[in-house]
């Protein structure tokens, strides 16, 4: 019921904006978005992805040994918990249908500044502290080989000494693709259920930026905001529910 309130207030706000979907040109990426129904990994993108199924295959095994021709274990295999999380990173690069969104003009393949939750970067650093890397910039600080797969350059050392913080693991491993949402906590991405809703609301601010009052605007946040933390507080209890083994009384 509070999913519906959540879409049936973005459908009102959004009546004349519309749902704006675009793939990023290159790095595997579809031509433009599609269903699919054979993704081993990734499956929250399943209803509309911009990867083909071969790529979630890789992400599927764990621990994840390389995808394509990056190795994710030179300095060991990482955790289940971080690798969970670095999988969300992951699928969400290969596999949004809003990726685009946050592309970079002159690199086609590239992404900066998405608005990712403080909270998300403090819980993926938490999982990940004591695992080990050798890079501060996984994009640009590698030794590429002829094969163009990565090799280390320094020493592997713990992710709790690389970086000082989730806020500065979450901007510095993925150099400037991923900002941490300080000014709208709200407006971010965790990577889960409700990131459709929130990039939905995102561009309509965006797109209404020029035509709407401020007051408007901050009202339009508000209550968004309210809707989104209502549904945070039922994800949390219905995985609780699924964690104990009970049935949420929705599904029975």
């Amino acid at each position: 019921m509070l999913r519906f309130s959540v879409l049936l207030f973005l459908a009102v706000l959004m009546s004349s904006t519309g749902q704006r979907q675009r793939c990023l040109r290159g790095a595997g990426h579809k031509p433009r978005p599609t269903q699919e129904k054979y993704l081993q990994e990734c499956t929250l993108y399943a209803k509309s992805a911009c990867c083909y199924p071969n790529i979630t295959e890789q992400l599927a095994d764990s621990p994840v040994v390389k995808i394509n021709t990056t190795f994710w274990n030179r300095c060991g295999n990482l955790s289940p918990e971080c690798e969970a999380y670095m999988k969300k990173i992951e699928c969400f690069y290969r596999c949004s249908p809003y990726i685009a969104y946050w592309a970079r003009p002159r690199q086609p393949a590239a992404i900066s500044s998405v608005p990712i939750c403080k909270r998300f970067c403090d819980n993926w650093y938490e999982a990940c502290k004591s695992d080990h890397t050798c890079v501060s910039n996984s994009l640009t600080d590698w030794k590429i080989d002829e094969k163009g797969e990565n090799h280390c350059k320094n020493d592997c050392i713990p992710i709790s000494e690389m970086y000082a913080s989730g806020t500065h693991m979450c901007e510095k491993m993925w150099g400037a693709s991923l900002k941490v949402a300080y000014r709208s906590p709200c407006l971010c991405l965790e990577m889960d259920e409700m990131d459709p809703e929130v990039i939905k609301f995102i561009q309509y601010r965006s797109s209404s930026s020029s035509s709407s009052s401020s007051s408007s605007d901050n009202n339009d946040e508000e209550r968004f905001c309210r809707l989104r933390m209502q549904m945070r507080r039922e994800l949390e209890d219905k995985y609780k529910s699924l964690e104990n083994n009970e049935l949420p009384i929705d599904d029975i």
